[in-house]
């Protein structure tokens, strides 16, 4: 396929207008994938979009411009790029771990919680809150976007695992361990002091269990190499990576290698792509872009990106709005080079090839930094069926890639939950 197909894409669809120098094995391959892409259930396992939602001002029944609003999913968008179903995640960067440091963070929690069920609450007619792949096939068919709900980062629930309960009760099916840095329940695979525990901590090895018996799948992306076999060795069910990558082809400490792949798949697990550029393709520095950068974090008093999440925490509201303005400025001026379509499938290849076609899916990490080229926002997914059904995936394959794979384990875990508990 000729490369004119990623940049026109959209503008052909809605056109039906192709160049002339399409051939016809062109247009035969763009009318499969679109065929394709329309039949099957699409689902994309992480978004930070609550953190937009809870800020206020932001309405997802709108479309939005992704370049002037930061903003890269809203219903509109995903209509447009054809994806049914987007777990929302409860995010909190990682924040003081002492008894008021756990309670701040667990009310602040809850806050997004708040605002993601206000949100599904006057948009009723868009969109509707799902816990189970039935309850999102059910919404799919009224034509309305499904929304599930996920915890990123372990923090809030400080040491009550009772907390669980209180995040599965309103709708969380996934939690991730930890984010950037270690926390009570585990080490970090980015956390710059290194390691605490090897692993889970105590507290970590009760969350799992815990986790098991409620029926809630544990995600580990984001979490060191030790705690991800910490995991894979205690939980009882299968296990995902809600955004993540293969390490051996972009050697980020966020990816997993071929040995976790091949562990994950023993498991019975799943890995759901990231999009972020950083962690689908090594980038050239840009020194300028990152003399600006580090000049901007100097500003606010932050020593690196990795570190600002947290840092924006502590902040007023009106200072946060500045330093993302300043951040929309930077990219304005020295705009990020990012990895294309191509190179983010270049991961399902390899993933599939050392595992098999059952363990990987889709989670983008958009309104959390994911970003391509030519997927820039949710409303360029179709790109990545094209980019499945040029390189010989089936239709069955591609529906597994989506939501088949995911779905599978989503079931699995969820045999473990108490009866009176499923679809809660």
């Amino acid at each position: 396929m000729k490369n004119w197909l990623f940049p026109t894409l959209l503008a052909c669809l809605a056109t039906g207008a192709l160049p002339a120098s399409a051939t016809d094995d062109d247009k035969a391959l763009l009318k499969k994938a679109k065929k394709i892409h329309e039949k099957a259930f699409t689902v994309d396992t992480h978004a930070d979009t609550p953190m937009l939602l809870s800020r206020g001002g932001f309405d997802v029944t709108k479309e939005n411009d992704p370049r002037t609003t930061n903003s890269k999913v809203d219903y509109p968008r995903m209509k447009k790029g054809g994806l049914d179903a987007i777990f929302w995640a409860v995010y909190l960067g990682q924040g003081p771990r002492t008894p008021e440091g756990h309670e701040a963070a667990k009310q602040k929690a809850l806050g997004i919680f708040d605002a993601v069920h206000a949100t599904l609450k006057s948009t009723a007619s868009e969109a509707e809150l799902a816990t189970t792949p039935q309850d999102a096939l059910r919404i799919g068919k009224t034509g309305k976007r499904v929304i599930f709900i996920g915890v990123e980062n372990g923090y809030p629930m400080g040491h009550d695992v009772s907390m669980l309960k209180k995040f599965y009760d309103l709708g969380a099916r996934y939690m991730t361990l930890c984010h950037s840095s270690n926390n009570d329940i585990c080490d970090s695979s980015t956390d710059p002091k290194g390691a605490e525990y090897q692993g889970l901590s105590p507290l970590g090895e009760q969350v799992v269990a815990e986790m098991n018996r409620l029926g809630m799948m544990i995600d580990v992306s984001h979490v060191s190499d030790s705690t991800f076999y910490d995991v894979v060795r205690l939980s009882k069910v299968p296990i995902i990576a809600s955004h993540s990558g293969a390490k051996a082809v972009c050697d980020h400490p966020r990816n997993l290698t071929d040995d976790m792949l091949k562990a994950l798949a023993k498991n019975g697990g799943v890995v759901q792509l990231n999009l972020l550029s950083d962690y689908v393709k090594t980038i050239p520095p840009s020194p300028e872009r990152e003399a600006a950068q580090k000049a901007m974090l100097e500003k606010w008093g932050v020593k690196d990106r990795r570190s600002m999440m947290g840092a924006m925490s502590k902040l007023s509201e009106e200072d946060q709005k500045k330093i993302r303005a300043d951040f929309m400025e930077l990219n304005k001026k020295y705009p990020v080079q990012l990895a294309t379509v191509k190179d983010a499938v270049d991961h399902i290849d390899h993933i599939v090839k050392l595992i098999g076609i059952d363990h990987v899916g889709m989670g983008a990490d958009f309104d959390g930094g994911g970003a391509l080229a030519d997927c820039f926002d949710v409303s360029q997914y179709e790109n990545f069926t094209i980019e499945f059904v040029r390189r010989g995936y089936s239709k069955k394959d591609i529906e597994k890639i989506w939501s088949g794979n995911f779905f599978r384990v989503m079931k699995a875990v969820e045999k473990t939950a108490p009866t009176e508990m499923i679809g809660k």
